[in-house]
């Protein structure tokens, strides 16, 4: 792709759907929609929606999901809550997994093309920065490390792996691994929605990650005792 195309994508793009936004009326109710039924952070209010559209439904949340890794920090547990009670556990883990990874390679070369200026109005200048010393501190594994992590945004790593140097397979495979014990244990939880329930999810998410990171760092010291040998 020579310099002049990939300028006119680069610019084509967003210019086109900034215009779609706001000309066409039907498009930008949805996603005010979008935004309110995310912000009352009710997983009822995003069943419902989701169930409204009958067949289409899992479609419909696949879309969702994608859209809220694009517009970080939307909160993704919200849907994988949600299809865990509308098409049970398992099914539910296999549509949020799985759309969290098209979520997240969308987010990941978005990154790599438009460059840090357009990752930061996505995101924030700060929350960026923040992953951004993580990446730092823990290297080849940040991605996976940060993927077992519930406090750390999903989407916020993804644009920060592809301002890196990182591969896009290796960001694949250690999302894809990272991410599903998170999955699994929000879409079992899921039919239990409860007010404590996401207090008990979080703390078995973290000691499942404390486990796993007790593993990463005792490699990570042998590798570096290794290299000092």
């Amino acid at each position: 792709m020579d310099k002049k195309t990939r300028w006119l994508i680069k610019l084509g793009i967003p210019l086109v759907l900034i215009g779609a936004y706001f000309l066409i009326t039907p498009l930008q109710q949805l996603v005010k929609r979008l935004f309110f039924l995310f912000a009352m952070v009710d997983v009822s209010a995003i069943k419902a929606y989701i169930l409204s559209f009958g067949i289409l439904a899992p479609v419909v949340s696949f879309l969702l999901m994608v859209f809220q890794s694009v517009i970080a920090p939307l909160p993704a547990f919200l849907i994988t809550f949600a299809n865990a009670a509308l098409f049970g556990w398992v099914k539910g883990a296999i549509l949020s997994w799985s759309s969290a990874m098209v979520g997240a390679m969308l987010c990941f070369y978005i990154a790599r093309f438009y460059g840090r200026e357009v990752v930061e109005m996505l995101t924030s200048k700060l929350a960026l920065e923040s992953v951004d010393e993580f990446f730092q501190k823990y290297g080849q594994y940040a991605v996976l490390i940060a993927r077992l992590l519930p406090f750390i945004s999903f989407d916020v790593v993804s644009y920060a792996a592809g301002l890196t140097s990182m591969g896009f397979w290796q960001f694949l495979w250690a999302t894809g691994l990272g991410q599903l014990p998170a999955t699994l244990v929000y879409s079992y939880a899921g039919d239990l929605l409860a007010g404590s329930v996401r207090n008990i999810v979080s703390g078995l998410l973290l000691l499942f990650a404390a486990g796993v990171l007790a593993v990463l760092f005792k490699r990570i010291f042998k590798e570096k005792r290794e290299r000092a040998v």
